[in-house]
């Protein structure tokens, strides 16, 4: 039985969550800096359990197309984990790597698509790099799977996968870019008993 009740935590375990979305994102915005060689401002991202039913919402509206990374987490930390951009952002990530005009709103090819995996493998990776270290907690991803869809469509897959254990999920939303600002999102979906691990290897 889970110690944590995410329909009533309290602030001090509310205010840690937070700060690991935060960290998390930050360190994947470093990532990302590093990866397009050049400095992104980010700025504080917005960090928030939600309930599966209001993610896409959440997000942007549920028709918008939307380019996501999903992966499986094992090891001390079980549950999903996803990185989201709209698409039109993702077009403007991928003109930055491949060196063309940020506003370039061509149709992905098989290159810019083998980009957006790259750089959501990159993204992903130093988020949950960034956690395993805070923690202490070794952390294991699935090879991560890609998809473009509306967004309530690929959201209802962590849904229908996790609804099981729980209806919430850790919503950190963060904006980063040079001239042109990218929302992005990760949504992290612990089990439940992941939660009390994240706590207590913390003190909590």
């Amino acid at each position: 039985m889970s110690k944590i009740n995410l329909d009533e935590i309290d602030s001090l375990h509310y205010d840690v969550l937070k700060e690991l979305g935060n960290i998390g994102a930050g360190n994947a915005t470093t990532a990302l800096s590093q990866l397009l060689n050049m400095k992104l401002d980010m700025k504080v991202p917005k960090v928030d359990l939600v309930g599966f039913d209001k993610l896409a919402s959440s997000i942007c509206d549920e028709e918008e197309l939307v380019v996501a990374i999903y992966l499986m987490l094992e090891g001390d930390i079980e549950g999903s984990m996803m990185f989201m951009v709209e698409k039109k952002a993702a077009t403007c990530l991928v003109n930055q790597l491949m060196g063309r005009p940020v506003h370039d709103d061509r149709d992905f090819d098989e290159m810019d698509l083998s980009a957006l995996q790259e750089i959501g493998n990159i993204i992903t990776g130093a988020y949950l790099s960034s956690l395993s270290t805070l923690t202490r907690l070794t952390i294991a991803a699935s090879i991560p799977y890609m998809s473009i869809d509306m967004a309530a469509a690929i959201l209802s897959v962590p849904a229908i996968e996790f609804g099981k254990i729980g209806d919430k999920a850790l919503l950190i939303e963060t904006q980063f870019g040079d001239e042109v600002l990218i929302n992005g999102y990760f949504i992290l979906i612990p089990e439940l008993a992941s939660y009390d691990k994240i706590l207590a290897s913390l003190g909590l």
